[in-house]
């Protein structure tokens, strides 16, 4: 299925999404955060220590009085290519974002935005990798599709099983430390999928500047269902 279709199909339906993460349009600031090579201040330095990166994030979300930061859809983040998660020795390496990140508090609570399975989920402790994951799959109107819940904590696994129902608004996960989401600042990555493509517990949240077509068509914008970034400043 084409992403067009995709976004034709979820405006035809009725269904209302729960909010992700715990948030309040009427009171809750989100900051855009934007980790390409326009951002001078966020460097290799910085992003290759947890505990400044962690400093960073934080002191931009106090800055600007904001809840959450937010963003990177379809982001080039070459400060990415250095991470050797990323690199892996290629010509080359990985740097489009097909997630939106949203940045907050370790312990922050994930909920399902709709109903769904429990696809598969994985802990993925690499360096760098996700950390806790689960993935979900979803039926509308026939639409099958999945989302994906990076960096979660450790106990978000705890007592999943493949097929498990999910309903919309149920508490689902947790966000996890640097310490168990794969050494990153916390945040959640969102990202929805087409076709899993056979994977499971897993899918490329980066991908190589000339894969960006093939991924965006399989990985359409996160905020079709979360419905966060015309809030961001």
């Amino acid at each position: 299925m084409q992403v067009t279709s995709f976004k034709e199909l979820l405006r035809q339906t009725d269904e209302q999404f729960h909010k992700v993460v715990p948030f309040n349009a009427a009171k809750d600031n989100l900051l855009r955060m934007d980790f390409t090579e326009r951002n001078t201040s966020l460097n290799e330095g910085v992003m290759g220590d947890a505990t400044r990166f962690a400093g960073y994030i934080n002191e931009r979300l106090k800055s600007a009085h904001c809840k959450y930061g937010i963003g990177g859809y379809k982001e080039n983040r070459v400060v990415y290519q250095q991470h050797p998660l990323f690199n892996n020795n290629e010509e080359e390496p990985r740097s489009i974002h097909l997630g939106i990140d949203i940045w907050g508090d370790a312990g922050t609570l994930i909920y399902a935005p709709l109903n769904g399975i429990v696809h598969s989920f994985a802990n993925n402790d690499k360096q760098g990798d996700y950390g806790g994951t689960i993935m979900l799959q979803h039926n509308i109107n026939g639409l099958v599709f999945h989302s994906l819940y990076g960096h979660l904590s450790a106990n978000s696994l705890d007592g999943l099983a493949k097929g498990k129902k999910i309903a919309k608004g149920d508490l689902m996960a947790i966000l996890g430390t640097a310490g168990e989401n794969g050494g990153w600042p916390p945040h959640l990555h969102f990202q929805l999928i087409l076709d899993m493509e056979g994977r499971e517990g897993d899918y490329p949240g980066v991908c190589k500047p000339s894969e960006k077509e093939k991924y965006t068509l399989n990985c359409p914008d996160p905020d079709l269902i979360l419905g966060m970034m015309r809030y961001a400043i």
